[in-house]
């Protein structure tokens, strides 16, 4: 068992840290805050990523540097640049393999499910990002200077997916409450749902072998669903009626998007949600030999982690 460092204690980062943690290795979690779960073999550490020459001493030592650092929206083009550069530094000075957490924005508009072969022409600015971030990562594996890969899942839900998730704040505490719900696309369209734990168990099996370096790769993800129909069976799991799913207007959007950045940024992400957007993450499935949680179990899951929020409100 060997030391693994992972960037951000987030939705996705305490995950890792913790399946890890379980499987015996040594593990460093970083926050600008120290925060995350207090478990047997996890050291939380306060610290920017950014910061090169403290990120060189977190990372000392490593076997694999985790990417799962999410900065807000409204700040990516500033804060993705110095930080993914020092994250890849660090790697490289550590000669550890660095596992990046991506997601779909690198892809064009889909017209059929989204592969990891598909071009790189991405439609948003938080996508040509995205897709820089890579590309310097592939280059410095290809040079020979580091071990890289990448992998990339849909929207997220799940245990501990809060304000940033279209199945979070916005979803399963309102049907548990009996509100109706308004979704900012087509609610009858197909789309794709990536189970947290679901990526937090891809990237440590990238991370943790030598089958994924060097490409990029889709998390197991369940059949595609629309958000209605996520909705019907999470009230059906639950037990309660369904208040209904109602269509945000476009207009209503963009005049809440003056008044919040998160919302703001969603503008030039619409096109995600308007139109199928359908993962195929065959590639991994076969390479690993992982299946998605069933549907049900992660829709039961996250239930059962919502009302445990609530009951300790209350």
């Amino acid at each position: 068992m060997g030391k693994h460092v992972v960037a951000g204690a987030g939705q996705v980062g305490s995950h890792v840290a913790t399946m890890l943690a379980e499987q015996g290795h040594e593990v460093v979690l970083i926050s600008r805050s120290g925060s995350g779960p207090d478990l047997p073999g996890v050291r939380k550490a306060a610290a920017d990523v950014a910061d090169r020459e403290r990120m060189a001493d977190l990372v000392r030592g490593a076997e694999t540097l985790y990417n799962c650092v999410n900065p807000p929206y409204h700040r990516w083009a500033r804060d993705w640049p110095p930080m993914a550069g020092s994250m890849l530094a660090a790697a490289e000075g550590a000669g550890a393999g660095y596992v990046i957490l991506g997601n779909l924005y690198v892809y064009a508009a889909p017209e059929r499910p989204m592969r990891e072969d598909d071009p790189l022409t991405p439609p948003s600015a938080k996508g040509a990002i995205r897709v820089r971030m890579w590309r310097e990562a592939l280059a410095a594996h290809e040079a020979g200077r580091v071990r890289v890969t990448e992998v990339r899942g849909s929207d997220y839900f799940g245990p501990g997916c809060r304000d940033q998730s279209h199945m979070g704040d916005r979803l399963v505490p309102r049907l548990l409450a009996g509100r109706t719900i308004r979704y900012i696309g087509d609610p009858d369209l197909p789309h794709s749902w990536t189970y947290v734990p679901d990526v937090a168990r891809a990237l440590v099996a990238a991370g943790t072998g030598d089958r994924a370096w060097g490409r990029a790769w889709h998390v197991p993800t369940g059949p595609a669903m629309s958000y209605r129909a996520v909705a019907e069976r999470l009230c059906e799991l639950a037990g309660v009626p369904c208040p209904g799913v109602r269509s945000m207007p476009h207009w209503l959007l963009r005049t809440a998007g003056t008044f919040s950045p998160m919302l703001g940024e969603l503008e030039e992400l619409r096109y995600q949600f308007v139109r199928p957007f359908v993962l195929d993450s065959t590639d991994f499935r076969a390479a690993f030999g992982m299946e998605p949680t069933p549907t049900d179990e992660a829709l039961a899951e996250t239930i059962a982690w919502w009302r445990g929020i609530t009951a300790r409100a209350a």
